[in-house]
């Protein structure tokens, strides 16, 4: 008896060591996706780069208002393209300052952080687009959450009644443009998903559950009219205001009406990504998946996992990249590996690959280069020739966030 103890005991140590040795060896290869192309730092090495890339950052004020301006790109002489602070860019500059601070701890990035929320914050009130969630949650919505300033929740909760009053309750969506009225009655874009991380955020914080209604509502809308049946999207969708149905699906920033613009797919990924985590709400996280297997399956990334700037053009072509979706969807894709589904393991292979490249030197500049923005080879809006293989706040702050969620998805 006690030999055949010692045996089963000897098999039990066995097995317990494969199990262990398949664990490491499975930790190891994500990270060796991740580091094997030549050329590819460590997440640690990368954070000393973007700091020492983003003291090239130039600054500048807005002669009649003395008010701080806010990096967008680069103009085709290589100067820095400043914008205001009512463009819809203007808060992912302070994003990646509050990224950085969270990611290095140095103070230096929290007080310039700071000075450039603060400078922010008149557009609380600003109701002229939905674009008070893209500006407000990447510097306020940061900011808060570093800080617990009193101050800045109150500007995130009066944010948030600002963007609600866009919604029209017979169409269910929040109206997304103003301009060109005589093109589209009521124009809802894919993009306008992302604003809702402010309404979940001010349900949560009020415990008011008019923004969890107006957030859910729109979300489900636009699961019902801005997909096709292979779940690629329509970027604009033109509401009768009167009837609250469809009068048309377009294209704005894509190639087509009929094909897929790389980014909005992207923004579709991370807002039902980002849906979910917030509501607990299964058919947002079904349709991130679903949008994931179009993106992974069908559509057809290159062989780099970096889009071009719409998914009509395959590998080969001559047509710009856009590095901004592949950040969105990176940062998107280590959010949606946390939720353990079944394709948990797909989702963090499929980041890690976006997040080797953009780190390469193809896609990441070179220090010293391109006063102080992180990466290349970003695409704006291609049909209006605007913003076509440049730099763009956006995609370095998505960057940003991809490489904190990979490092939280490594200490973890």
């Amino acid at each position: 008896m006690l030999s055949l103890f010692r045996s089963r005991y000897l098999y039990q140590i066995i097995f317990i060591s494969f199990l262990v040795i398949g664990s490491i060896l499975l930790g190891f290869s994500n990270s060796f996706i991740f580091h094997k192309q030549s050329n590819i730092p460590t997440e640690r090495k990368i954070i000393n780069r973007v700091a020492k890339q983003l003291n090239n950052m130039p600054e500048e004020v807005n002669k009649k208002t003395g008010t701080l301006k806010y990096p967008r790109s680069l103009s085709n002489e290589g100067t820095v393209y400043f914008v205001n602070k009512g463009d819809w860019t203007s808060g992912f500059y302070s994003g990646i300052l509050w990224l950085m601070y969270d990611l290095t701890s140095d103070s230096n990035f929290k007080e310039k952080a700071k000075m450039y929320t603060n400078a922010l914050e008149s557009e609380q009130f600003n109701s002229s687009s939905h674009d008070i969630g893209f500006k407000m949650m990447s510097s306020f919505g940061l900011g808060f959450k570093l800080t617990q300033n009193k101050v800045y929740k109150d500007v995130l909760t009066q944010s948030a009644k600002t963007l609600i009053s866009r919604f029209d309750e017979k169409i269910g969506c929040i109206r997304s443009w103003d301009h060109n009225q005589d093109k589209w009655q009521f124009p809802v874009i894919i993009d306008n998903l992302m604003n809702l991380e402010l309404l979940y955020w001010a349900w949560k914080q009020t415990g008011d559950s008019v923004y969890l209604n107006i957030a859910n509502t729109h979300a489900k809308t636009t699961i019902k009219n801005h997909f096709r049946h292979d779940y690629s999207t329509y970027h604009v969708v033109n509401y009768d205001t009167i009837t609250g149905t469809v009068i048309n699906k377009s294209t704005h920033q894509g190639y087509a009406d009929e094909s897929c613009w790389s980014r909005g797919e992207a923004w579709a990924l991370y807002g039902y990504t980002m849906a979910y985590r917030e509501s607990k709400n299964p058919e947002f996280l079904r349709q991130a998946e679903n949008i994931a297997d179009y993106i992974i399956n069908i559509a057809g990334l290159p062989s780099d996992f970096i889009p071009f700037w719409d998914y009509a053009f395959k590998e080969g072509q001559k047509e710009p990249r856009d590095a901004s979706a592949a950040a969105i969807m990176a940062s998107a894709f280590y959010e949606l590996s946390s939720f353990e589904t079944q394709k948990s393991k797909t989702y963090l292979k499929t980041a890690n690959h976006m997040m080797a490249s953009l780190s390469s030197d193809t896609y990441f500049n070179k220090e010293g280069t391109h006063n102080g923005f992180l990466l290349g080879h970003s695409t704006g809006s291609k049909p209006q020739n605007s913003e076509v293989d440049v730099p763009l706040v956006y995609a370095d702050y998505y960057y940003l966030e991809a490489l904190s969620r990979k490092l939280k998805l490594n200490n973890n």
